[in-house]
C-alpha cells in the first residue's frame, strides 16, 4: 500500500509516527565514517600498550589487558587493505562484544553516537564493494549532509580467524 493512502487510511500524519531507529557509534577511518550498532558495543578506550601475539594474523594488532580481561585487539586499517595511519591522541578502541568474544576495533577516532531512523538504510552499492570486502558491509545510511557506511562487525572481527590465536 503507498505511503499516501496509509496515512489518509489511518489518519496519522507522518511526523507523529514513531519510526524504529537505530542508534549506531559513529567512527572514521581513514576518510571514511563508519557506523556500528551501539548494542554491540561495550566501551570506548584510549589506545594502550598493546602486546603482539606471534604468528597471528596480519590484522590481528596484539591483545590488552583491560581491567583483568585479555581482549584482542583488530587493526581495521589492515583488515580493510587500507593505509595505515600512526595513532594518535584521536585514535581510540572499540571494545564491541562479537559472537560472545570481546574484541577492540582500532579506529582512528570516534566523533559521535547518532540515531538514524531504519528508514535512510540501503543495500550497499556494488560500487563500495571494491574497496572493501562487501561481506563486512551491512548497509549504507543516507543522510542530508553525508552517507555512513554500516559494518558488520561479527565478519570483520570473525571472518578467517583462527579461534585459537584471535581469542584468548
Amino acid at each position: 500500500m503507498a505511503e499516501s493512502a496509509r496515512k489518509k487510511e489511518t489518519g496519522l500524519k507522518k511526523e507523529t509516527r514513531s519510526e524504529e531507529l537505530l542508534q549506531l557509534v559513529i567512527f572514521q577511518l581513514g576518510e571514511e565514517e563508519f557506523g556500528l550498532d551501539i548494542m554491540q558495543v561495550q566501551e570506548i578506550i584510549r589506545i594502550p600498550d598493546i602486546t603482539r601475539i606471534p604468528h597471528s594474523p596480519d590484522y590481528v594488532k596484539g591483545v590488552i589487558n583491560l581491567r583483568g580481561k585479555i581482549i584482542t585487539v583488530v587493526n581495521l586499517d589492515t583488515r580493510f587493505g587500507m593505509e595505515q595511519k600512526v595513532h594518535d591522541d584521536n585514535s581510540r578502541i572499540i571494545v564491541a562484544e562479537v559472537d560472545e568474544n570481546v574484541v577492540g576495533i582500532v579506529v582512528d577516532s570516534v566523533s559521535e553516537v547518532l540515531r538514524l531512523p531504519l528508514s535512510t538504510l540501503e543495500p550497499v552499492p556494488e560500487i563500495i564493494s571494491g574497496k572493501i570486502n562487501a561481506n563486512y558491509l551491512k548497509s549504507v545510511a543516507k543522510l542530508e549532509d553525508r552517507m555512513l557506511i554500516l559494518l558488520d562487525i561479527t565478519k570483520v572481527v570473525m571472518e578467517d580467524a583462527p579461534s585459537k590465536v584471535v581469542y584468548c
